[in-house]
């Protein structure tokens, strides 16, 4: 594999509902898509970076000239024996795995289809052929609202149901979820918005029996999180600070959780994800696919990515049109009312790119050659 040039677009999306969490509210995405290029052969992949820098220290604005000035000439012309060698060539590059993780995942997307083969086989997937889908809904104005949007999912057959939570909106509204939904596998997720200051007033959560309590500390700790879980019978899951396979291999030996959600991006991309992937199932700590309000892009490798063996717990990969009037991926993914996705068999990601739409939402692109 031989990458001639990297393409780069920068698209704008308006989201059907915002999306809010302790760190504010999202009415829209500025997405950065990657297309690499060899031999006339495309591979995509998306940068699930947002627009501020809150999860982590990556924007949308941070992106595009550190590809074009860091990334991209590092992994031009530069002959690789298979994508799992891409991530090496730019591990001098301090962070930004979600840069760097875009590039690295459109070369597996191109792999896959030189090879004419879905990109699941090509990450060594199949474990499933169905992946189990979960959602995730944000901070509403009104705890009112927030149930009528559990039912609307319910009924639409999600097998799991993650609200975000921030103090001042937490035990009191899932008390309310839990009285309304007392059977339904429910989780919360924190984003980083308390700290062990707070430790009695998480355990009021343990009442509730729910699957898992996502990063209720800072997105960089692990030994606080270790201190906190041993207060707590909710299981904790690990999000922002497992940053890297190593991360996972200290948080696992701490005993700081009981589950990891993988994100892509966040670790910058399949390879490192199948050896954070590898670790947790040698461990048994079951891992789950996180979402970033991905395009159908970042939609379809999250999938290809859920049916690796350890991703027993229903994942953020939900349907297009929770997020997009219209997608730029086609067919839309589509939920079953079994709550699940079929796994696409097409070369690649699994879906046609709406060109059409595409260059319709494309507020910029760049060839780097």
């Amino acid at each position: 594999m031989k990458i001639d040039r990297v393409v780069l677009r920068h698209i704008r999306m308006p989201l059907v509902h915002f999306f809010e969490t302790s760190f504010g509210r999202t009415y829209h995405r500025d997405i950065i898509l990657v297309e690499v290029v060899s031999d006339g052969v495309s591979g995509w992949g998306e940068v699930t970076a947002g627009e501020n820098p809150f999860y982590n220290e990556e924007w949308t604005g941070s992106i595009w000239p550190l590809l074009i000035q860091y990334v991209a000439p590092r992994v031009l012309n530069y002959q690789f024996n298979g994508p799992e060698e891409v991530g090496a060539r730019t591990a001098h590059i301090r962070g930004h795995f979600m840069a760097r993780g875009g590039v690295e995942t459109a070369c597996w997307d191109l792999q896959a289809r030189m090879k004419n083969e879905p990109l699941w086989k090509t990450i060594g997937g199949g474990a499933r052929r169905e992946i189990p889908c979960g959602v995730s809904i944000g901070i509403q104005d009104s705890v009112e609202q927030l149930l009528g949007k559990i039912e609307t999912e319910l009924a639409a057959g999600y097998q799991r149901i993650k609200m975000k939570i921030k103090p001042g909106w937490d035990v009191d509204v899932v008390r309310r979820v839990r009285e309304k939904f007392p059977q339904i596998k429910l989780m919360v997720d924190a984003n980083s918005a308390y700290t062990l200051a707070d430790r009695n007033h998480l355990q009021k959560l343990d009442e509730f029996y729910l699957m898992m309590m996502e990063q209720p500390l800072a997105h960089d700790d692990i030994i606080d999180h270790a201190e906190l879980q041993s207060a707590l019978e909710t299981p904790i899951c690990l999000d922002e600070c497992i940053r890297t396979p190593h991360h996972a291999e200290q948080a696992i030996r701490l005993r700081a959780g009981r589950i990891i959600n993988i994100k892509l991006g966040r670790v910058g991309g399949f390879a490192a994800a199948k050896r954070v992937h590898d670790t947790c199932l040698a461990n048994d700590i079951p891992v789950w696919c996180g979402g970033m309000l991905e395009s159908g892009i970042g939609r379809a490798h999250n999938i290809a990515l859920s049916t690796l063996r350890d991703f027993v717990l229903p994942g953020d990969v939900s349907s297009s049109k929770r997020y997009w009037a219209r997608d730029i991926t086609c067919p839309a993914i589509e939920v079953s009312p079994a709550g699940t996705i079929t796994v696409s068999d097409r070369p690649g990601f699994g879906y046609e790119i709406d060109t059409d739409f595409l260059n319709s939402v494309t507020a910029r692109h760049e060839t780097v050659t």
